[in-house]
């Protein structure tokens, strides 16, 4: 098939793409190549996906609407996996602006470009940040999304309502993706665990929010990418849901949590990066951040249903595989 994918320079992007061409699709891949963290990190991502003679790169950015139209119109992909987006929590906080432009406009543009196109499956990724001030545990994808702590949890949730009036208007089968603390090697900077990882070698303190009291459903990036691999043959049709199912009643459209179902204590957490680099972290305990939640918690039936398939990659694995990872990247011994 040929498949665009947004955000192929990104940590689930590159994971993805290398995915889909290992199993032998045809990928062309956008980003923008933004200064958000580390441009030569998104460029060794890249670097690799082009030793596969079956990507093309192409480096703008989705607010350009004629350069993402020509692309499309070339390329004509059976298939749009959108994943590029601004991301981070806090830095939302900062430069709110990137979100409206990169998040909504962007947006909007692929929405455009895959109802001229006819696309037979539109993917979109979320976040669990959608589920916001919601205390009712575990999250699932029927729970009411309308209370969200960030402009990044409201833009991601608005991109949501406005792929889901695409898909009733144009008829566009459409699957949203909600993902739960993504982790695994070739992770962002701006990522816990990247920032604990590199302090702890460092031998300088890791701020820890919260004093520590905080859990999160780490999701291992090879058991996300399983499951939007598996995902894009489920395809949504109006009128025909399974048990449990997000399906709208007025469009084929819906969302699905990919997350492990099994959160686990930030300090614990910790304790498996020490474990991993056999060396003890120093500690610089902060309250809680603004926006921020003191836990995340996927319920996963819905994947399982549709795919056969749930995230199963224990924290102890999928953390040493970082650790081994950022330490071949930057030369540590």
């Amino acid at each position: 098939m040929r498949i665009l994918v947004t955000g192929t320079a990104g940590f689930i992007g590159f994971h993805l793409a290398e995915r889909l061409l290992t199993d032998g699709h045809e990928v062309v891949g956008l980003d923008g190549m933004t200064d958000y963290y580390d441009v030569n990190l998104k460029r060794a991502r890249h670097k690799l996906l082009k030793c596969h003679s079956s990507f093309r790169e192409e480096v703008f950015m989705l607010e350009d609407s004629n350069k993402l139209a020509s692309i499309c119109d070339e390329f004509k992909p059976n298939i749009v996996c959108h994943l590029a987006a601004q991301a981070g929590v806090r830095y939302s906080l900062e430069n709110p602006r990137a979100y409206i432009d990169s998040n909504l406009v962007g947006t909007f543009n692929i929405m455009e470009c895959s109802r001229a196109l006819g696309v037979a499956h539109l993917l979109i990724a979320s976040t669990s940040s959608v589920y916001g001030a919601n205390e009712a545990m575990p999250f699932t994808e029927n729970d009411r999304a309308a209370h969200p702590m960030t402009l990044y949890a409201a833009t991601k949730r608005a991109t949501e309502l406005m792929t889901h009036s695409y898909s009733h208007l144009w008829d566009i089968p459409t699957t949203v993706f909600r993902f739960f603390s993504v982790y695994g090697p070739w992770g962002r900077p701006d990522m816990a665990l990247f920032k604990f990882v590199q302090g702890i070698l460092n031998d300088t303190p890791i701020d820890v929010y919260n004093n520590g009291v905080m859990e999160r459903d780490f999701t291992y990036i090879d058991d996300l990418v399983e499951g939007i691999s598996r995902l894009f043959g489920a395809v949504p049709v109006r009128d025909r849901p399974v048990s449990g199912d997000s399906l709208s009643p007025a469009a084929p459209w819906r969302v699905v949590n990919i997350g492990r179902g099994q959160p686990v204590s930030l300090m614990d957490f910790i304790s498996e990066i020490e474990g991993s680099l056999g060396r003890k972290a120093r500690f610089n305990f902060m309250p809680m951040q603004p926006g921020d939640v003191s836990r995340t918690f996927a319920d996963a039936a819905l994947l399982r249903t549709l795919t056969g398939y749930t995230p199963c990659t224990p924290t102890a694995v999928g953390v040493a595989a970082f650790c081994a990872w950022y330490k071949r990247y930057y030369g540590v011994d």
